[in-house]
């Protein structure tokens, strides 16, 4: 019969063995075990203790990951976020089965750079991705800036580990260099297996849409074109008559001259839908122009058959979604359904292409074995509308949005973990991190290291997630807009307070605003508002930084500036000179560059699709 009172004893004593035992007669220090050898019908006792005490469960070596990223979506448009009147029921399973964070950071707040950060965990600065000018993106699929190479991204260390990587949807960090074919930036060059989805971006030309600002660009090289081509006329004329002492030479050069300023605005803005939307399958063009009516349903056969193909595994998987971006395509089956328009529909498209990934990963009983992330490259596009229908989303309380490299609004994005097993179901975490983030967490999840010969700016989230540590290892974050510093956040770890000082902010338009209306998007250099001091707020108590705070209302306001202008300093001296990929002649359209199937500039080609993606 088990002996409860002896078993517990011999337990106390073996758990405090450091206490009670000592030198034995032979001098020797006494076996603390001998005393449950006395008692052998207490395993019954011990089995059931040793089940019941809590252990920190293992991490599953090399674990399958999907990476989802939505294109503009604010915080805001999400229920997990708060939002009572868009249905996103998949994106919000994902945050009741994992972890949720409330202050997940984009490192920039516009595509290019955002992207650039996520695939490299460092800020986009670094990398020579943050604008010295107002254009901040790649605006062509022929240019030549981009990720450079010698870019270390998390898919080609984890190629590097045995994993099969692919990436479906958008990339937006550059094709070629200096050759049609070179590839330089491509997908393929920076650690993935397969790619299938646009080299660049969506734009309102792909879906056939009025442009009012793309109409007034193009009648303004209308019209210098004609102004162009009258003058060269008259030159011909003054020639001929002998009124004007010039040369045939001269008349042909500037004839020649008006002839490429005409083919190079025309070619770029008169064809954007035929040159730059487009899909490729690895290094080819697919379809050229793309048919938007089924894009998405294309991009979804590939994403969940990318899945089937590799369920064996390891697989790492980028879903890189092209919902919300203007022109907003929304398969039929979504027209009309949401609250609020054609924006509303497409994020519940969204929603359920989601749905479906997760579907696939149940069907092929990869759940369990699997990391899944979601978020949004930054905040939502408020500026966003054709004539007065708004194509943008919502930021919840958050100032701001797409374009604004401070203000929480175009920073502040959804931030979900999911892998049952491992991280808890149901978890909140309010603490600073970061999109580049995700490169180290899933770099050593995956048995790579980290890169030694280069700043890394992202942490490894896997501690915090798990609830191993209290908090972030994140104590500043930096705000870039362009390559322009405009703001700042400290976690004061003792006493528990967020501050963010603004050195730069734009000004909104109209007055009274919170937007850049009259503009489109919110500049980061030229017009905008320098603060010295800066403008302080405390985020836990104003997180959408209403209030100013000054030296009357915060008794600790000049220590908290000092502290951060120094932690800033010092953040700067980290930075080192390299080319710039967005400036220039980097981003500027170059006909040598245009990926094109059939031979340039006859550009043409349509994928086969089954008849469900008509639908």
């Amino acid at each position: 019969m088990l002996n409860l009172p002896a078993c517990f004893f011999e337990l106390f004593q073996q758990r405090h063995s450091q206490d009670f035992s000592g030198p034995g007669p032979s001098g020797k220090r006494q076996d603390n075990m001998s005393g449950l050898n006395n008692h052998r019908n207490c395993w019954p006792l011990m089995l059931v203790l040793w089940l019941l005490v809590p252990t920190s469960t293992p991490i599953p070596a090399k674990p399958n990951m999907v990476l989802i990223m939505a294109d503009d979506l604010g915080i805001g448009d999400l229920g997990c976020y708060g939002n009572h009147t868009l249905r996103t029921p998949n994106i919000d399973r994902l945050a009741r089965e994992g972890v949720r964070l409330t202050q997940h950071i984009a490192a920039a707040s516009i595509c290019t750079p955002s992207r650039a950060a996520f695939l490299t965990g460092r800020y986009p600065i670094r990398s020579g991705m943050a604008s010295e000018t107002e254009v901040r993106v790649l605006r062509w699929t022929a240019a030549s800036g981009g990720l450079p190479p010698n870019e270390t991204t998390f898919a080609k260390i984890l190629q590097q580990q045995g994993y099969t990587t692919g990436l479906v949807g958008k990339w937006h960090v550059g094709v070629s260099c200096e050759t049609r074919n070179d590839h330089c930036h491509h997908p393929l060059n920076h650690g993935f297996h397969y790619f299938y989805g646009t080299p660049l971006t969506l734009m309102l030309d792909c879906g056939n849409k009025h442009n009012q600002k793309a109409q007034a660009l193009r009648a303004t090289y209308w019209f210098c074109t004609r102004t162009l081509a009258c003058a060269m006329l008259l030159l011909a004329l003054g020639r001929l008559t002998g009124s004007l002492p010039i040369s045939w030479k001269t008349v042909g050069c500037f004839g020649v001259c008006v002839l490429v300023f005409f083919v190079s605005w025309y070619s770029s803005h008169g064809f954007t839908r035929h040159w730059d939307c487009i899909l490729m399958r690895n290094h080819k063009v697919r379809e050229q122009s793309m048919v938007l009516k089924r894009t998405p349903s294309l991009l979804l056969r590939e994403a969940t058959s990318f899945i089937e193909r590799n369920k064996q595994g390891p697989f790492l998987f980028f879903l890189s979604l092209l919902q919300v971006h203007v022109p907003l395509t929304t398969t039929r089956n979504f027209l009309g359904r949401s609250q609020h328009g054609l924006y509303g529909d497409n994020v519940e498209e969204m929603d359920w292409v989601v749905g479906q990934v997760l579907k696939t990963l149940d069907n092929e009983g990869l759940t369990n074995h699997t990391l899944v992330y979601f978020t949004s490259d930054h905040g939502a596009f408020i500026e966003g509308r054709i004539g007065d229908t708004p194509l943008g989303g919502s930021n919840g309380i958050y100032k701001g949005g797409k374009g604004m490299g401070g203000w929480e609004g175009g920073i502040r994005v959804p931030g979900i973990f999911r892998w049952p097993g491992v991280l808890p179901a149901g978890r909140v975490i309010h603490e600073p991190t970061s999109l580049m983030d995700v490169f180290p967490t899933v770099v050593q999840l995956g048995g790579g290291q980290v890169p030694q010969d280069r700043v890394i700016d992202g942490r490894d989230l896997m501690p915090l997630l798990r609830g191993q540590v209290p908090h972030s290892e994140h104590e500043f974050l930096f705000h870039y807009c362009g390559s322009r510093l405009h703001a700042a956040r400290w976690h004061q770890r003792q006493g528990a307070r967020l501050w963010k000082a603004h050195f730069e902010t734009p000004i909104f338009s109209p007055e009274g605003a919170v937007g850049c209306y009259t503009r489109g998007l919110c500049p980061c250099h030229g017009k905008v508002a320098r603060h010295d001091p800066p403008l302080l707020f405390e985020l836990s108590g104003d997180p959408s930084e209403a209030t100013p705070l000054s030296p009357t209302s915060e008794p600790s306001f000049h220590a908290v500036v000092s502290r951060i202008q120094e932690a800033t300093r010092a953040h700067r001296s980290t930075l080192t000179p390299v080319p710039g990929q967005l400036s220039g002649s980097s981003n500027m359209w170059k006909p040598w560059l245009q990926p094109c199937c059939g031979s340039f500039p006859f550009c043409g080609c349509q994928e086969s699709a089954h008849p469900r993606d008509e639908l």
